[in-house]
């Protein structure tokens, strides 16, 4: 019983032979290194690791780029240098556009707005005014 074979189990099922007419060709990409020619990838040219790298700092995949195994390795290498010697940023801030959601039931919750900020602030100084005038006082009379 231990060695059941189901004719359901995953894998056990042939894969589908891949015919030569693929509906879905795609080009394959050329690498940037072979475009500019470039022999060595130095951690010092940002210019040209910048380009292998996304808007929040990670490292571009090889099916992105077009880039060869070994080709992959010495840039992921050089930016990891160059961002260990403070060339590259690690991660970039992207700015976050909120939309504001309706308020929820029940939720006595609320965020302090501009005019809660200048009464609390106004009622601090009135407060510290009237010690200051109190401790005035005091000090005449004594």
């Amino acid at each position: 019983m231990a060695n059941n074979n189901n004719s359901n189990n995953k894998k056990s099922k042939p894969r589908a032979p891949k015919d030569g007419a693929n509906p879905k060709k795609f080009k394959k990409k050329t690498s940037i290194l072979l475009t500019d020619k470039v022999e060595y990838v130095d951690y010092k040219d940002v210019n040209l690791l910048s380009r292998f790298v996304s808007d929040r700092s990670k490292i571009r995949n090889r099916r992105v780029t077009g880039n060869t195994v070994q080709q992959q390795r010495d840039i992921a290498l050089a930016i990891k240098n160059s961002r260990e010697m403070a060339l590259l940023p690690y991660t970039k801030r992207v700015a976050q556009t909120r939309t504001s959601r309706p308020p929820r039931d029940g939720d006595n919750r609320r965020e302090r707005g501009e005019d809660q900020v200048r009464e609390s602030q106004v009622e601090a100084t009135e407060v510290e005014s009237a010690e200051v005038e109190e401790l005035g006082t005091d000090e005449v009379e004594a």
